[in-house]
């Protein structure tokens, strides 16, 4: 038996044969194809290409049948990657001129095309480039001798060394139980996704797939961060109560999603949502949610040729406004940049894209683009409770300047006769500089949202998408709670609100804390709330801020995380 431990992302336990899905250049040895023998290899390629097409088309189908139109949008670009002229043409090439099978001819010409969205890892996690090796994968399951395409109609465990969110919300979860990679971290888009589809995951499994084999028996640990291979019949025994007792506490947990989310001592924390999509605003509803404290606007300018124009923003704003009703809507800016990638916008490669042209840094330098989208937010504002939030703020001319192109849209919005509404104006504290200019920015913003993932990621100097430095990502630092403390003093001073929205919001230590420091509202992915409600009425008020002054005494994130899980156990 091996157990190997990874950054758990989407809780809950999965038992299962492991299906090992390889890098997609792990391939055959080159072979030299004879003169007679080239057009039945460019045939070959040809038909390939011909059957991964049909596989995007049903898949296209499938999932905009089960999951929604927006997540089978992704397979759009699929389609036009496997349609590329320079694709099949240079493939053909190499067939001819340099004799050699379809396989390898059609890795040198995906290698080429690589180059065009760089090298480095930090871009493996790029729409496009993930997009462009997913179609690749299943051209060269069809080129692949020996090699079946992976059809599952068994129940499996994917491990695999990273999986792209298209490959996600694809997976058939009647039979896909879970899956582990060996890169990740807690905040990237496929633990995003996994957390959404209820899919047990573990991610930062460092060279895992060297040491698993297909078909082996495992099991997956969502919830601690454990793949283990080969389990004895004990362990196997042992996570089927696991299983079975996961399964009934979420079962319990959908009971709570009617019971008011307060202390013992009558304190009313307010539970929001995070969705990156209209359609999950029915799963936050389904869990209990009392409003979208993140509505994350990427999706619309994702994986496309054009940008989304002012009515299709308008109207996918609406949707969110229609399924949620009088319930509060906090709508996020475009936040392109870092881990997401535009194709739209074509700017030069940046050595550190996280430190670089991104949020409201690229917004103001394309007003139009901004402009576009804040009409359509306030247009659709018409239609339910709406409050607008701005990224990756960290100076007070950001936000004068972006306060500035809001009364022009508001005037560009009477001149047009349009019907609009003026919404309150957020701004997210996930840079040290904004916390630490808390007092002066409340006086410009009418609501603070902390956002924990990118504020650790600064603060700490490491790279959340890096597994390398994931032990860095410590959200009980005690660097990561002075800056949480003084934006929470800040607010409360100025008299506005204060949330938060990363991570943080959903772990049981770290709700503790916000919660004495006074925050009164955390917003999470939807699945978890259930469990967030239930701790918080257990714990009171009184006692949450007695441990929250104590949190402050500790020099590092373990202490602090041990005194936070300690007061948790006793309640």
């Amino acid at each position: 038996m091996k157990r190997f431990t990874g950054i758990p992302v989407s809780s809950g336990v999965a038992i299962a044969r492991a299906a090992v899905l390889r890098n997609i250049f792990l391939l055959p040895p080159e072979k030299k194809i004879p003169e007679d023998k080239i057009f039945l290899e460019v045939q070959r390629f040809e038909n390939a290409l011909k059957n991964a097409e049909k596989d995007i088309l049903e898949t296209q189908k499938e999932v905009s049948s089960t999951i929604g139109e927006k997540y089978a949008e992704i397979f759009a670009v699929h389609l036009m990657f496997l349609k590329d002229k320079h694709l099949k043409e240079q493939t053909i090439r190499n067939i001819k001129t340099e004799q050699i099978d379809a396989a390898n001819a059609f890795h040198k010409t995906i290698e080429s095309l690589l180059t065009l969205f760089g090298r480095s890892d930090k871009d493996l996690t790029k729409d496009r480039r993930r997009d462009l090796l997913d179609v690749a994968e299943r051209v060269f399951s069809y080129l692949r001798e020996g090699e079946e395409k992976k059809f599952f109609d068994k129940p499996v465990i994917i491990v695999a060394h990273d999986l792209s969110p298209s490959q996600t919300v694809s997976f058939d979860r009647k039979y896909v139980l879970g899956f582990a990679t060996e890169i990740g971290s807690e905040t990237s888009h496929t633990a995003i996704m996994a957390k959404a589809l209820e899919i047990p995951a573990v991610v930062g499994l460092e060279n895992v797939l060297e040491k698993i084999e297909e078909g082996q028996m495992a099991i997956l640990d969502g919830t601690n961060g454990y793949l283990i291979v080969e389990p004895t019949s004990e362990v196997i025994e042992e996570y089927k109560k696991k299983r079975d007792n996961f399964i009934k506490q979420r079962k319990n947990f959908y009971l709570t999603r009617r019971l008011v989310s307060k202390t013992p001592d009558g304190m009313k924390i307010n539970l929001m949502a995070n969705i990156s999509l209209p359609e999950e605003a029915v799963t936050a509803i389904k869990y209990g949610a009392e409003g979208i404290g993140l509505f994350r606007t990427e999706f619309l300018f994702l994986n496309r040729k054009d940008l989304p124009s002012e009515n299709e923003q308008y109207e996918s704003y609406k949707k969110v406004a229609e399924i949620m009703g009088d319930r509060e809507v906090v709508i996020r800016t475009l936040d392109i940049g870092g881990d997401k990638f535009v194709s739209t916008f074509q700017s030069s490669m940046e050595l550190n894209p996280f430190l670089g042209w991104r949020a409201i840094r690229f917004c103001l330098s394309r007003t139009d683009i901004f402009k576009t989208q804040l009409k359509a937010i306030m247009r659709a504002g018409v239609h339910g409770n709406f409050k607008i939030l701005i990224p990756m703020i960290s100076t007070i001319e950001e936000i004068k300047r972006t306060r500035e192109i809001i009364e022009e849209v508001t005037d560009e919005l009477k001149k047009g006769k349009k019907q609009f509404r003026q919404l309150p104006f957020g701004i997210m504290i996930e840079i040290p500089s904004a916390a630490l200019q808390a007092e002066t920015f409340a006086n410009l913003a009418d609501f603070f949202s902390i956002g924990t993932n990118d504020l650790i990621q600064y603060t700490l100097a490491a790279d959340r998408v890096n597994e390398k430095v994931s032990y860095l990502y410590q959200p009980c630092n005690p660097a990561i709670l002075k800056l949480c403390n003084m934006t929470v003093e800040a607010a409360l001073k100025k008299g506005i609100g204060v949330s938060v929205c990363g991570e943080t919001a959903s772990i049981p230590e770290t709700v503790i804390f916000f919660v004495g420091l006074g925050i009164k509202e955390l917003s999470m992915a939807p699945s978890v709330i259930p469990q967030v409600k239930q701790l918080i009425r257990k714990i009171p008020y009184s006692r949450a801020k007695e441990i929250a002054k104590e949190a402050f005494c500790f020099s590092s994130h373990n202490e602090v995380f041990e005194l936070l899980k300690k007061n948790i156990e006793e309640y």
